[in-house]
C-alpha cells in the first residue's frame, strides 16, 4: 500500500512570475494591462525560461483576450532586443513575414528581391509554416533565390553579397518561435504574432509593418513611436507586407518620434479575380517576362514603393523609382 502523502503545513511561496498572470487576469474590476516596465520584466523572465508552462499559456491568453498595448509591445520588444545583443549590421529594411498569403500569391517577395538588386538592403524573417492553406515565404526561398541564413554571420554575407537575406525566427529567438508554435495547443494566435512585427531586431532604417485586423495598426505605430523607430504600418493583403492595389491603403508613419499618416488611394478602377490556385511558378514567370499578371505586378509596384517611402522618397517619386527598378529587373540568378 502506498503511503500517504505528508500534509503540507506550510504555504507555499509564491512564484514570481504569478504576479504578471494576476495583474492580466485578476477579474473585470481588478485586471488591468501591464505597464512598459511589467512588460519588460515579464518578457526578460520568458526568455530566461524563469516561467511554468501553465504561466505562459496563462500569461499568453490573457493578453490575447485583452488585446494587447502600446507600452506592452514597447515593454516586450524592449526585453526581446537586450537578450538578443543582436551584432551590428547595416539595414535599410526590417521586413517581418509572419502570416503567409491565401488569396494572392506573394507578390511581396519579387519587391523584395527587385529592391535588393538596386542596393536596398533587406531583413526577411519569419515564423515558418504554422497555418494550413497558405503559401510562406519559407516555402519559396528557392525559387525565388533569397538567402536562408542561419547565423548573424550568415545574415551580414548574404546582405553585402546580396542585399537580402531570410533569418528563421527559430534561429536568432527560439523562445518566442516556441510560444507561436503553442498555436496548436492554445488554438488561437498569441501577441507573440504581432510582437514579431515591431521587434526590427537590427536596428533597419525603417521597419515595415502589416497588420491585418483593423484597429491594430495605430497599436503598432505607437509601440514603434514609444521606442524611437522608424516604422510605417499597413494592412497588407492577407497580413503579409504587400499592398492591394484594388483598395486605399492607409499608412500609419512614425519618424524621429512624431506620428503622421497618409493615405494611398487605388490604382486600379475594379477589383482583379483572385486566382483560382497559387501556382509559386507563376511568380518566377512573370518576373522573367514570360507571363503577365496586372494585379502582381501594381502589387509588386506599389510595395516597392512603400519602402522607398519608408527610407525618405514622397508618395510620387517611390512610385516611379519603384516602376524604374521593376521595368529594369534582371532575370533571378
Amino acid at each position: 500500500m502506498t503511503e500517504p502523502r505528508p500534509l503540507t503545513l506550510e504555504t507555499p511561496a509564491e512564484h514570481p512570475f504569478a504576479a504578471f498572470v494576476r495583474t492580466l487576469g485578476k477579474g473585470k474590476r481588478g485586471a488591468r494591462g501591464l505597464t512598459r516596465e511589467e512588460s519588460q520584466a515579464a518578457m526578460g523572465m520568458l526568455l530566461e525560461g524563469a516561467v511554468e508552462d501553465a504561466q505562459l499559456g496563462a500569461f499568453l491568453m490573457l493578453l490575447r483576450h485583452k488585446e494587447e498595448t502600446p507600452e506592452e509591445l514597447a515593454g516586450f520588444t524592449e526585453a526581446v532586443r537586450q537578450h538578443l545583443a543582436a551584432p551590428a549590421i547595416a539595414v535599410d529594411i526590417d521586413w517581418p513575414s509572419y502570416a503567409g498569403k491565401k488569396r494572392h500569391l506573394p507578390w511581396y517577395l519579387l519587391a523584395a528581391k527587385c529592391l535588393a538588386d538596386n542596393g536596398v538592403r533587406i531583413l526577411l524573417h519569419g515564423g515558418g509554416a504554422h497555418t494550413a492553406g497558405r503559401l510562406y515565404t519559407e516555402q519559396l526561398l528557392d525559387t525565388l533565390d533569397i538567402p536562408l541564413c542561419r547565423s548573424w554571420e550568415a545574415v551580414a554575407t548574404a546582405l553585402d553579397q546580396h542585399a537580402l537575406a531570410f533569418f528563421p525566427l527559430q534561429d536568432w529567438a527560439p523562445q518566442l518561435q516556441r510560444m507561436i508554435d503553442l498555436r496548436t495547443v492554445l488554438g488561437l494566435r498569441s501577441p507573440i504574432h504581432s510582437l514579431a512585427r515591431v521587434l526590427n531586431p537590427l536596428g533597419a532604417r525603417c521597419g515595415l509593418q502589416s497588420i491585418f485586423h483593423p484597429g491594430y495598426q495605430a497599436v503598432h505605430r505607437e509601440a514603434s513611436r514609444l521606442l524611437g523607430d522608424h516604422a510605417i504600418v499597413v494592412k497588407g493583403d492577407g497580413g503579409e507586407i504587400e499592398i492591394n492595389p484594388d483598395v486605399l491603403s492607409h499608412l500609419y508613419g512614425t519618424t524621429d518620434g512624431e506620428a503622421w499618416d497618409e493615405q494611398w488611394p487605388a490604382l486600379s478602377t475594379q477589383r482583379h479575380v483572385k486566382p483560382a490556385s497559387l501556382q509559386p511558378q507563376h511568380l518566377l514567370d512573370v518576373w522573367q517576362g514570360k507571363a503577365q499578371d496586372s494585379y502582381g505586378e501594381l502589387a509588386v509596384v506599389s510595395t516597392m514603393a512603400l519602402a522607398l517611402r519608408g527610407l525618405g522618397n514622397d508618395r510620387e517619386q517611390a512610385f516611379k523609382t519603384a516602376r524604374d527598378y521593376w521595368d529594369s529587373r534582371t532575370l533571378i540568378r
